[in-house]
């Protein structure tokens, strides 16, 4: 069979499942990764033959994609940010709509010289590594329970360039930093409702960390930890900015404003849903 032929047939055997509007485009993204070209070179040699143990691995590749294996787990590899990172099934996959937390961190983080950023839950290290990026002027720590992720945020932070200007601790939320000031606490922490489990796409719900994901009945066990120790670890007029979740905005709403935090914001993501809350420290709390 030719490369063409081996995608018509892959693109036919994922179009099977939940996913059949992404089938020709994972279909080719997986075989360009496997062979290690790219999109023109296969428009080009689409007639060469494809046999042998490359096309054997390739099968292989395609029935882990078909029972619901994020094409990220399989390459390892994803964007955020226009960086690349590399994923295990010990990170989540990062998503476009975190990208609106970053952006306004650096708005944030823009006048100030050496700002002090920790990034709370790191996984991947996506959002600390693309605010190292960033901004060149700042301090970023990145924090998680899990040891795996800390060594996948590792790896993207040296890979991007980034790891001689961060600071990698083990630990729940803000615990491995007690005692230390910020000027901003970001996370993307976990938020799914567990109520929502078995509406969750098979790739999300049966692949990617439980941890990272469920966060209990509402899906607020996180946030009413992690607000209040922001609160005793952000330096004056410094900013909490956290990712949330559908219908989630008037809680967090309430958990900011009875920790005496001021100026509350919500950014939408493109679907028009509050995905970012951002929050300054009253000027008389605990720092």
């Amino acid at each position: 069979m030719t490369l063409d032929e081996w995608l018509g047939r892959a693109e036919a055997q994922l179009a099977e499942g939940q996913h059949p509007d992404r089938a020709r485009r994972d279909a080719e993204a997986l075989l360009l990764h496997h062979i290690g070209k790219n999109r023109a070179w296969l428009l080009a040699h689409g007639d060469e033959e494809f046999a042998g143990c490359r096309a054997v691995s390739y099968a292989a590749i395609l029935k882990r994609r078909a029972r619901g294996e994020p094409i990220q787990y399989i390459t390892g590899e994803t964007e955020f940010y226009g960086l690349p990172f590399r994923v295990t099934p010990d990170v989540l996959i990062p998503r476009q709509e975190t990208e609106h937390l970053v952006e306004k961190v650096i708005a944030l983080c823009g006048g100030l010289e050496g700002p002090r950023i920790v990034d709370v839950g790191t996984g991947s290290g996506a959002i600390a590594v693309a605010l190292a990026h960033e901004l060149p002027q700042a301090r970023v720590t990145a924090t998680d329970v899990s040891v795996a992720a800390l060594v996948i945020a590792r790896e993207n932070a040296r890979r991007n360039g980034v790891a001689e200007r961060m600071f990698f601790t083990q630990g729940d939320l803000l615990e491995p930093v007690k005692g230390e000031l910020f000027d901003v606490v970001a996370s993307n922490p976990p938020y799914v409702p567990e109520e929502d489990r078995a509406s969750l796409d098979v790739e999300v719900r049966e692949y990617e960390p439980e941890q990272a994901l469920f966060a209990g009945l509402g899906g607020m066990d996180a946030y009413r930890r992690l607000i209040p120790q922001a609160a005793d670890t952000l330096a004056p007029g410094g900013h909490i900015v956290l990712e949330i979740g559908y219908g989630q905005r008037r809680a967090i709403e309430a958990l900011l404003t009875a920790g005496e935090y001021q100026e509350i914001e919500f950014v939408p993501d493109l679907q028009g849903i509050s995905r970012v809350a951002i929050a300054r420290i009253a000027a008389g709390q605990r720092c």
